[in-house]
């Protein structure tokens, strides 16, 4: 059986779906127990995150024994993950929208999450469950949510969220190595954006620097994740324009999150700004802000969204996303009080 050729050395271009399906046809190829499960994977998945850069479906790579589509179950889907991972497989499971996953809660929260603990560490779950996060344009408010703090609450799961095609390159396969079940939020307005990709691994927990306004000092810290990131270096873009010089920090994992990058920042910028797409009420920025309060004397500030549905129309939706300005002008308030 013919494989597609794997990132070897070279930066290549690829789209934010291909990237992960890059690391995960290069993890199949190297451990014959790594296996993805799901609905439509025999399909390339609902995003072509499935599917190799040479447009071929993993099940063509790999055969139905390793790609394995399943019936409309998330429950049965995360149950059969979950035993698979206890019998000594590392499974992929796919759940499509991490909004659909809610009906395997049982499953990832109290199986996968605690059987390490309440077993002594005899069991390990090396599980990592792909729940897409985020607003879904026009797909309203069951197909548009973003629970990345929910599971960071759940001691036990590991939380990714992956902002470029080169992290979820690099976070995917570090998702893989784990050992521990990672719950891996991809967004779903991310999958056709393009970028670099090299063969750069990256640990768990690691934050990067995502912009930084200047080479001496800057005069507020953002952190952010996923998609608004973007957002949040277009803002800091704008403030440089003005004069204002912002460091921006992409976590990249939610659990474990990079506390000493953000502190070191916060400490010298003595200012923080938080942005979310998740709704602002008990969001993981709330932690973040925390954190930084009580380690530093910065003044903190959170963004996110308000406690609403996502709405259906253009114009509702839109209520509900943070842009680049409201960003901007959350940093001025910031930086004037």
């Amino acid at each position: 059986m013919s494989h597609p050729a794997a990132i070897a050395t070279a930066s290549t271009t690829m789209t934010y779906a291909q990237a992960a399906a890059s690391a995960l046809t290069e993890a199949m190829r190297a451990d014959p127990t790594v296996i993805a499960i799901g609905e439509d994977l025999g399909r390339g998945g609902v995003f072509g995150q499935y599917r190799t850069v040479e447009g071929k479906n993993l099940v063509e790579v790999f055969g139905t024994e390793r790609v394995i589509d399943t019936p409309i179950s998330e429950a049965t889907i995360m149950g059969a993950g979950v035993g698979m991972a206890l019998a000594g497989l590392r499974p992929v499971v796919e759940m499509r929208v991490a909004d659909f996953a809610l009906c395997a809660i049982d499953e990832l929260v109290n199986q996968a999450a605690k059987n390490r603990y309440m077993f002594g560490g005899q069991g390990r779950v090396p599980l990592v469950a792909r729940l897409p996060i985020g607003i879904w344009t026009a797909s309203a408010a069951q197909h548009s949510q973003s629970f990345e703090a929910w599971f960071a609450h759940v001691p036990g799961l590991v939380v990714a969220t992956p902002s470029t095609p080169q992290d979820n390159y690099s976070l995917l396969h570090a998702a893989l190595a784990s050992g521990d079940p990672v719950v891996y939020m991809e967004h779903k307005e991310l999958w056709c954006m393009q970028g670099e990709v090299t063969p750069e691994r990256i640990e768990l927990g690691r934050a990067r620097i995502a912009f930084s306004g200047s080479a001496n000092r800057n005069d507020l810290t953002v952190v952010s994740w996923s998609r608004q990131l973007h957002a949040c270096v277009d803002a800091a873009r704008q403030l440089a324009e003005r004069g204002v010089h912002a460091e921006v920090i992409d976590l990249r994992t939610i659990w474990p999150w990079d506390r000493d990058a953000v502190l070191a920042s916060a400490s010298g910028t003595r200012r923080l700004l938080v942005v979310h797409e998740a709704v602002q009420a008990a969001g993981f920025g709330a932690e973040v802000a925390a954190t930084v309060a009580e380690h530093t004397d910065a003044r903190v500030a959170r963004l996110g969204a308000p406690r609403i549905p996502v709405g259906y129309a253009s114009s509702l939706e839109a209520e509900s996303r943070i842009s680049a300005a409201q960003v901007v002008a959350a940093a001025e308030r910031l930086l004037t009080r």
